[in-house]
């Protein structure tokens, strides 16, 4: 069997709002909730568990999405609509805008725990040939 990545844990202030964030901004369903857990499932068979943690816990991570262009489109305008501030670089230097490196389209922003979010639709250095 080859190496796959099954599920990680995502620290949350508030794991029901943090699973409802993601969930809903993506177009995905949220999971029953399992023992300090609620999951959100992936396309790929991998789920994000997120877990309440106390605020002072929770180191921020980065997690970065390759979705399709008409889920980015669903996705950026929730992100607008919403005013969630968003950035066309991980270093917050272009505020209100998204990127197209690699021949695709990006952005990034924080989730309510302080998670750095990027979605992307191209996965970086571009389709293999």
């Amino acid at each position: 069997m080859s190496v796959q990545l099954n599920h990680t844990i995502v620290h949350s202030r508030d794991n029901r709002e943090s699973a409802e964030f993601f969930a809903e901004l993506l177009g995905l369903e949220v999971g029953t909730e399992w023992g300090p857990f609620i999951a959100v499932d992936l396309a790929n068979g991998v789920t994000l568990d997120f877990a309440t943690m106390p605020a002072d816990k929770i180191t921020s991570q980065h997690y970065a999405f390759l979705i399709s262009e008409e889920e980015f489109d669903a996705a950026y305008a929730k992100i607008k609509q919403r005013g969630i501030e968003h950035y066309a670089d991980p270093h917050a230097r272009q505020p209100g805008a998204i990127n197209h490196n690699d021949g695709g389209r990006g952005v990034y922003f924080m989730d309510p725990s302080g998670h750095a979010m990027e979605l992307i639709t191209v996965p970086y250095g571009g389709w293999p040939a």
